[in-house]
């Protein structure tokens, strides 16, 4: 079967039809009319209780509509992003957003002005008890944003703004190339010379980062400007909002305490040995001194031994028969979104690198965005996506407002999906391919605790220069460098590493969540220890980790961690997760020793 692209049409049948013209109707009128009621105080003059419980009714259809609008123009401008058709269309959703954070900011003054008599009808109504979090929460940003007409002009100078510079980051990555081979003139976009970092030539790998580092180059001056812009209206905006760091504002979006991240930071660093042992005993399989950074996601294997390659059908059946070993529901809903095109894995010119999940509330579907080469690696991010979606399928039937989990809890099901698909390819697949499957899965675990310990010593000396003024690509580079140092160490080669991984992450240029990354170190962590739980406790933790993604958007991250025996705000619980690497660790380093004839 041929690698597919997805079908939005269940969503709408396009900009110019009756479906999506009527939301875009609904949500301006709604838009209009929750303003209205909001400015006037519904709580003022009648019960509490009843009155809360019809206006978080009509705020729901409001999440409803406006995520699926966004979720289906975005969707629609990553498969194209060249489409000046679907960026007008983006920049038209955009604007007619803009009212919603006006709703939301005169919704939590409402709550705020009512605060005592909102505190007792959750403890009364029975309607409003699975809204408890999400109102104290609504109670605990009140107090972090500005007047109504200020937050509506901030939302509305970000789309010529801070959304736009991200727009432009993104449409760079997406949307540049390199001559790959002079005497044809063939060029290589720079998703394909990214993917070459899998690649088992090492002169191809080299090749590609080069040629990578060129197109960064002449490309820094647009990039750096996007991130200067980004960064620095998160600090003004910041400021103006009361939140004292950046940080403070991502630990409460992503509901953990300092405590919490401090402890996971503290495990990360603490695992750093641990992690430059891997890259060195890699090197070794490798046959290098040291590695350089095209080489951190080389494959590894024995002579005449490789991971297998898998087209899109073997690449269906794998992942539905291992989310079968673990609860049928999760592999027959896989099952449907291969079948019914839920997922978008062509590479082709225009579409944006990288993955992702997304999900239409009007319809309580999700898709896949993904880009598939049929490497295992590709497998397993299709299983890491899936998992994503199938966290959605759990919860799609709540309220649109109990399904706002934060992105330490969305990483969850993604990893505890991959984990599932990976262990499994170490019982089926031939043996010799034991040693590159340990392989990658180091690698990844790498990337999520040591690359991205790297993005976040980045990302928070940006914030501490940024408000002194502009960054230079030059300074720029310098500081990821610095940040590669303290992570990676002596796992990687000095000369050869990534100064320009500020520009590729997207990650940095999301307005709305600075410090996106250390979420994914928490959901790897968090998501292993489940695992754990899992092998433990076997058939009878399935439903017990339905319960848990059901109360990621309804609770803490603490509470919900609580629910499976743990406590995050302890470097004990992130330490011990981190163990579960050792052992492949250690056969890693134990193949290395005798492939070099050391006893």
């Amino acid at each position: 079967m041929e690698v597919p692209v997805w079908s939005l049409n269940e969503v709408f049948p396009g900009f110019d039809s009756d479906a999506y013209r009527a939301a875009k109707e609904e949500t301006s009128t709604l838009l209009a009319e929750l303003n209205s009621l909001l400015e006037a105080d519904p709580l003022a003059d009648a019960p509490c209780a009843e009155s809360l419980v019809a206006l978080l009714a009509r705020l729901d259809r409001l999440q409803v509509l406006g995520e699926t609008l966004q979720a289906y123009v975005y969707a629609r401008f990553s498969t194209d992003t060249r489409d000046a058709g679907v960026l007008a269309e983006l920049n038209a959703i955009e604007a007619l957003l803009v009212p919603a954070s006006v709703v939301e900011v005169r919704f939590r003054n409402v709550l705020a002005r009512h605060e005592a008599e909102v505190r007792q009808a959750i403890d009364t109504e029975p309607a409003l008890r699975p809204y408890a979090f999400v109102l104290q929460e609504a109670l605990l940003f009140q107090k972090h944003q500005m007047e109504p007409a200020l937050e509506e002009l901030a939302a509305d100078l970000a789309r010529s703004g801070a959304e736009a510079w991200s727009r432009l980051q993104e449409s760079i990555l997406a949307n540049t190339s390199a001559v790959w081979d002079e005497a044809t003139g063939t060029r290589k976009t720079m998703v394909e010379l990214r993917n070459l970092a899998y690649d088992a030539d090492r002169t191809v790998r080299k090749k590609a980062y080069e040629l990578e580092l060129g197109i960064w180059k002449s490309m820094e001056i647009p990039v750096a400007a996007a991130l200067n812009g980004v960064k620095g209206t998160v600090l003004t905006l910041g400021k103006r909002r009361g939140w004292d760091t950046a940080l403070d504002t991502a630990c409460a979006q992503a509901r953990v305490s300092r405590a919490t991240l401090y402890a996971l930071l503290a495990a990360m660093e603490a695992s750093l040995p641990l992690w430059r042992r891997y890259l060195r005993a890699k090197a070794r399989l490798l046959g290098l001194e040291q590695l350089s950074f095209y080489d951190i996601f080389a494959p590894v294997q024995k002579s005449g031994a490789s991971l297998p390659h898998f087209d899109w059908d073997q690449t269906r059946e794998f992942i539905v028969r291992q989310y079968t070993s673990f609860d049928p529901a999760m592999a027959a809903f896989a099952d449907h979104a291969f079948e019914h095109n839920w997922i978008d894995a062509r590479p082709r010119p225009g579409k944006r690198g990288g993955a992702f999940c997304t999900h239409f509330p009007l319809v309580r579907q999700p898709r896949v965005f993904t880009n598939f080469d049929g490497s295992f690696s590709a497998l397993g991010t299709i299983a890491h996506e899936l998992g994503h979606a199938w966290h959605y399928e759990t919860i799609k039937d709540l309220p649109a407002l109990l399904t706002q989990y934060p992105m330490t809890l969305a990483e969850t099901a993604s990893i505890f999906s991959e984990t599932i698909v990976s262990n499994a390819a170490l019982q089926e697949l031939d043996p010799s391919a034991r040693l590159p499957l340990i392989e990658m899965h180091l690698q990844d675990g790498c990337q999520v605790i040591v690359d991205i310990y790297s993005r976040f010593l980045f990302e928070r000396a940006v914030f501490e220069e940024r408000q002194q003024g502009e960054l230079t690509p030059e300074r720029l580079c310098a500081l990821m460098l610095e940040a590669q140092e303290r992570s990676y160490g002596d796992g990687l080669r000095k000369d050869e590493r990534h100064p320009y991984m500020w520009a590729v992450k997207g990650h940095y240029y999301i307005p709305g969540l600075s410090f996106y990354n250390f979420p994914y170190a928490f959901g790897q962590l968090f998501g292993l220890g489940l695992y754990r739980r899992y092998r433990e406790e076997g058939a009878s933790f399935v439903p017990q980790y339905r319960a848990l993604l059901r109360a990621t958007g309804s609770m803490p991250a603490a509470e919900v961690a609580r629910m499976a025996g743990f406590d995050i705000e302890s470097p004990d619980f992130w330490m011990e997760a981190m163990r579960e690497f050792e052992p492949e660790v250690e056969e890693l380093e134990q193949e290395a020793a005798s492939m070099q004839g050391i006893s």
